[in-house]
């Protein structure tokens, strides 16, 4: 069934809105009217139009101010009002158009171009609505397709960290294990820290297991070595810090820039004596002062070529008498507060 369009009458004489209505009644428009301003201010509030013929001429409020109103409020601003008026002088006709008015017509009314008049605005009114809602689908459209593209892009990037993983795990002695416990432990302290969103707590556990991604640029009698490092080859085993930053620093991506921020960082030590930049304190990323703790505790309490495994308690114990030294000292609060929780993924 066609929609009726919806026209409100303004006039202070009955006959000129009963002249209009027979008219247009041609087109199967419905109608309200009202005699003055007040009374048409009040039926807008209770009804929904398409279309105002309004008079200007009117005691009380004329037609003007009816105009200047109605054009003020959102809520009403977008319906088309043509003014009706006996005078068709140019100083009239051009106040009509500041006051927001969008045509007029003058009385007596001839049939045909009232006909023709209130066909062709309403027909306007119609398209530029359509027009506003196809809009605002698009926009929803849009809003959706790049919430789907971040989210392909997001899901791109873990996808990506875990190939690169396993490349680490081929090259290294590091093991897939070690690599899940440190961003288990990272996500665990990125949870507890005051200051650190969920949504971060997760990026630092995808990115997290990037942090010795570096170590594939480190010759293989170095990385592999059953022993200690001379001062020469620990210089070099330090350099896997940059190397990482050099193959990621480009990206722009959330979870590849947590990555290269923490595969730069997490050998920083808090008071400003760690490696590459001797960064200090609150200078080194909180990413990068999270892995920091989560690796030494994991290295410490698990067997390695070149040492033994330690025992929870001595790791602990190392990492507390570090506090304020390599390790930022909130992190090892959060860390020995809920230390029963590192142990259980400690067994993993």
């Amino acid at each position: 069934m066609e929609y009726a369009s919806r026209i409100l009458i303004v006039d202070d004489v009955l006959e000129n809105i009963q002249v209009a209505m027979n008219i247009l009644k041609e087109d199967r428009y419905d109608f309200s009217y009202a005699k003055n301003g007040e009374t048409a201010l009040s039926l807008l509030h209770e009804n929904k139009f398409d279309l105002i013929l309004l008079d200007i001429m009117m005691p009380g409020i004329d037609g003007y101010e009816v105009c200047r109103r109605i054009k003020k409020d959102p809520l009403y601003s977008e319906i088309p009002i043509i003014f009706l008026t006996a005078k068709a002088d140019t100083d009239s006709m051009s106040k009509g158009f500041e006051v927001g008015g969008i045509d007029y017509i003058v009385k007596p009314f001839h049939a045909n171009e009232l006909l023709a008049r209130v066909k062709t605005h309403l027909d306007l009114y119609r398209a530029k609505k359509v027009l506003q809602n196809n809009n605002l689908t698009l926009q929803t459209k849009l809003e959706i397709e790049q919430e789907r593209i971040e989210t392909e892009l997001e899901e791109s990037q873990k996808e990506m960290i875990f190939v690169l993983t396993e490349l680490v795990e081929s090259v290294s002695d590091e093991t897939g294990k070690h690599i899940r416990r440190v961003a288990e432990y990272s996500r665990l302290l990125a949870h507890y820290h005051p200051s650190i969103s969920e949504e971060d707590a997760d990026i630092i556990f995808y990115a997290s297991p990037m942090h010795d991604i570096g170590k594939m640029g480190i010759p293989h009698e170095i990385l592999h070595k059953d022993g200690a490092l001379t001062t020469e080859e620990f210089e070099i085993m330090k350099t896997h810090t940059t190397i990482a930053h050099t193959y990621l620093k480009h990206p722009n991506r959330k979870f590849m820039k947590a990555a290269d921020i923490i595969a730069h960082e997490h050998h920083e030590k808090y008071n400003g004596k760690g490696y590459p930049r001797g960064l200090k304190g609150e200078e080194i990323h909180i990413f990068g002062r999270i892995v920091a703790i989560a690796d030494v505790f994991d290295a410490l309490t698990h067997k390695r070529v070149y040492k033994d495994a330690w025992s929870v308690e001595k790791a602990v114990a190392y990492i507390k008498e570090r506090s304020a030294q390599q390790f930022d000292p909130l992190l090892v609060e959060i860390f020995c507060d809920n230390i029963d929780e590192f142990i259980i993924i400690s067994k993993m």
